[in-house]
């Protein structure tokens, strides 16, 4: 078993997905153990009660999710385990919020538990954890619109989720009509306790270890298209190794439990943990101050992260590399690597950019067709008067003309805008490129 599941990234991703759906539904396996008796309870009742204990154990999970578990997230990537982190936090809000409204229609007279000056204190407990929630709910959902500060948000995120979860262990403990027996109630609170560790581990132990492991700020390089790429070295320690094509969360200028970090992508050789380097388009408030930073700035990295890299595919016949604008950072990463590395495998990289003054990276690229055997094709949209490739967009007529007759020999790898990898994620698909074969990196990560 061991050895398959180090073998097959498909055969470890259904194993964590069964770890998953097992402790979510532990709940419903442990009320067919000694059961209480039933007194007339009506099926209702007994169906809220499910919903309720599901909905709680699945919040539980959602710290696991969040933690950075290098085991999990290594079999999906960090963007795709925070989509379902965010997805299932709605369905278990939903269930959670559906118990009590099952058991209102099924008995009227429990509505007064509602009155918190007479109700008990497991209706108490319950009315003031499902608040914390739907606040948790709300800030998260409109968070940009209620224009809440991020590193405020990620505070308050971490404190109602504790909230959240520690009242509707006490209700559950409280109402004690399934929980009676000792080893249940101990069952649920090594639960709840697992969770408050996994909190404690990303919000202090984690960042007291980056504090150990320092790095400082070499230089900041200018690049084309308003980016700037950010050159750091470890200060004390060797750094760390990296496959071409992940991601680190960068905390600059400030200690790491601040809360404050960014990701991005690297963009330096994967072989090279002595000098990383960043590559980042000022888009945004702080990626607006990149320019500014002062070599010897201290920074932490948190890393490194995601599966977007060509060294998962060693077996691959070669590579289609689609980016958008900065989403050449990642592939910039995987062309050096294997330049240095001597790889004699096909690489095609698709770039697609506003202008030719735009084109990110655009003499570095030149000088690795030197090196590699590796074809260019940049896609301008607003180019000059005397240009003669590709222009508008990458669609799927552009994409026919391009990637290879046999599809399936090929790995492809987008990271672009959210629109472009849409629309070249539906191109391949057209064209008939196997899905298993098309990886996408997504950034919408905060």
């Amino acid at each position: 078993m061991q050895q398959l599941l180090r073998r097959s990234p498909v055969a470890v991703a259904a194993f964590w997905i069964a770890v998953y759906l097992a402790i979510a539904l532990l709940p419903l396996l442990i009320l067919l153990l000694y059961p209480p008796v039933f007194d007339e309870r009506s099926f209702w009742t007994e169906f809220s009660v499910a919903l309720g204990f599901v909905g709680l154990a699945m919040l539980a999970l959602q710290f696991a999710l969040t933690a950075r578990i290098n085991r999990i997230e290594a079999s999906y990537g960090v963007d795709i385990i925070l989509q379902f982190h965010r997805y299932i936090s709605l369905i278990a809000f939903s269930l959670i919020l559906i118990h009590p409204v099952i058991l209102f229609i099924d008995q009227p007279e429990t509505l007064r538990l509602l009155n918190l000056f007479e109700a008990p204190w497991r209706a108490r407990f319950a009315v003031a954890g499902t608040l914390a929630l739907s606040v948790l709910a709300i800030t998260s959902i409109w968070r940009q619109p209620l224009k809440i500060p991020y590193e405020l948000w990620r505070t308050s995120h971490s404190i109602l989720a504790v909230v959240a979860v520690t009242l509707g262990l006490a209700h559950a403990l409280g109402v004690s009509y399934y929980l009676g027996l000792f080893w249940k109630k101990l069952l649920w609170s090594a639960i709840a306790l697992t969770a408050l560790w996994l909190l404690v581990y990303v919000r202090i132990v984690k960042p007291w270890m980056m504090t150990k492991r320092p790095y400082l700020v070499e230089e900041v390089i200018p690049q084309r298209g308003n980016v700037w790429t950010l050159a750091i070295r470890p200060r004390g320690h060797e750094g760390f190794q990296f496959h071409p094509g992940q991601f680190a969360w960068i905390t600059l200028d400030i200690s790491p439990f601040r809360m404050r970090e960014h990701p991005f992508s690297m963009s330096s050789s994967g072989d090279h943990p002595e000098r990383l380097e960043f590559t980042i388009k000022a888009l945004g408030d702080f990626t607006q101050t990149v320019k500014d930073i002062e070599p010897g700035t201290k920074a932490y990295l948190d890393g490194p992260y995601g599966v977007f890299t060509s060294d998962r595919y060693w077996d691959a016949a070669g590579f289609v590399l689609i980016a958008g604008g900065i989403g050449i950072t990642p592939m910039m990463s995987m062309l050096v690597t294997a330049a240095e590395r001597n790889d004699d495998r096909p690489f095609l990289l698709i770039y697609a950019s506003e202008g030719w003054e735009d084109v990110t990276f655009r003499e570095e690229l030149d000088a690795l067709v030197d090196t590699l055997d590796l074809t260019i094709i940049h896609v301008l949209r607003q180019p000059p008067e005397d240009w003669t490739g590709e222009t508008g967009y990458v669609d799927q007529d552009l994409l026919e003309r391009y990637i290879p007759i046999h599809r399936g020999s090929r790995h492809y790898f987008i990271c672009a805008a959210p629109v472009m990898m849409d629309q070249v994620e539906t191109a391949l698909h057209d064209l008939q490129v196997p899905a298993t074969s098309v990886h996408m990196e997504h950034f919408n990560l905060v």
